[in-house]
C-alpha cells in the first residue's frame, strides 16, 4: 500500500506544478526586481535592470521571440550547457559571454571566469563556484564533470544572492555557500546526484528558497519531502514544458 500512497503523492506534486510551465518567478531587491524563466533543462532567462542575461541557452530551448542577450554565462563544455548554435542565435553586437577556460577552448569570443573567480558586470557581482563530481563518473576513477573543469555561479544584484549549481554533486563548495537567497540545484542520475543528496547538500547552506532544475527523470516529491521542516521554501517548476 505504501508504495501506491507513494506513487500517488508523486503524481500530485507533479500536477502541481505542471501547470506553471515556464513561468517566470520575480524577486524584489534594492536595485530593482529581477525575473527568472525556466527555458529548458539548464536554459534559463534572466531579466533586471533592462538588461538580459542567458544561462547555459542550449536546444531543444526555444529562443525565437526572445530578447538577445547582453550576458551569456556557460557552466561546463558538455551539450546541455554549451552549445555553439544557440549562442549565436541569442547574440547581437555587444553581447559578452563569460564562461570557464574549457568552455572558452570551444567558444572563443568568451572572457574566462575560473573557479574561486569573482567578476563584476553592469550591477551584478559574478562568483565562479567549484562544480564537479565527487563519486560519479562511466568507469572507475573516472567523472562526469571533474573538479575544476566547470562552474556554478552566484549572481548577486542589489543585495540578492542567486546561486544557480551547474553539473555538481554535494560537494564542498556548495555546501559551505552562505546567505543565498535563491539556490537552483541539479539533480539528476547518473550524471550528477539523485533527489536524496540534492537535498542534503541544500540543508548545508540553508538558502530561503530552492528551486530544482537540471532535474530530467527525477522524483522532485523525494526532494521536497527532504527538506520538510527545514525552514527553506521549496518551488516546483516545469523545466520541460516544451
Amino acid at each position: 500500500m505504501k508504495p501506491l500512497l507513494s506513487l500517488v503523492g508523486s503524481f500530485f506534486v507533479m500536477l502541481s506544478f505542471a501547470h506553471a510551465a515556464a513561468a517566470p518567478q520575480t524577486f524584489t531587491t534594492s536595485a530593482g526586481d529581477v525575473k527568472i524563466t525556466p527555458l529548458f533543462h539548464a536554459s534559463t532567462l534572466i531579466e533586471a535592470g533592462g538588461k538580459i542575461i542567458y544561462l547555459d541557452p542550449a536546444k531543444p530551448a526555444k529562443f525565437a521571440g526572445l530578447p538577445k542577450a547582453d550576458l551569456i554565462l556557460i557552466t561546463d563544455i558538455h551539450g546541455d550547457h554549451m552549445d555553439p548554435a544557440s549562442i549565436a542565435e541569442i547574440s547581437k553586437a555587444g553581447t559578452e559571454i563569460m564562461a570557464p577556460p574549457a568552455v572558452v577552448a570551444t567558444v572563443t569570443t568568451a572572457k574566462s571566469i575560473a573557479n574561486g573567480e569573482t567578476k563584476t558586470w553592469q550591477g551584478w557581482t559574478i562568483e565562479a563556484i567549484p562544480a564537479y563530481n565527487l563519486t560519479r563518473g562511466p568507469a572507475p576513477g573516472k567523472f562526469f564533470h571533474d573538479k575544476g573543469r566547470g562552474n556554478g555561479y552566484v549572481l548577486t544584484y542589489g543585495g540578492k544572492r542567486f546561486y544557480f549549481s551547474g553539473d555538481s554533486e554535494g560537494v564542498p563548495e556548495m555546501r559551505a555557500l552562505k546567505n543565498i537567497d535563491v539556490a537552483f540545484v541539479c539533480m539528476n542520475l547518473p550524471y550528477t546526484m539523485p533527489p536524496e543528496e540534492a537535498a542534503d547538500a541544500v540543508k548545508a547552506f540553508h538558502p530561503k528558497i530552492v528551486i530544482p532544475y537540471h532535474y530530467r527523470g527525477s522524483d522532485l516529491a523525494v526532494f521536497k519531502k527532504g527538506l520538510e521542516g527545514t525552514g527553506i521554501e521549496v518551488r516546483l517548476l516545469d523545466w520541460y514544458a516544451q
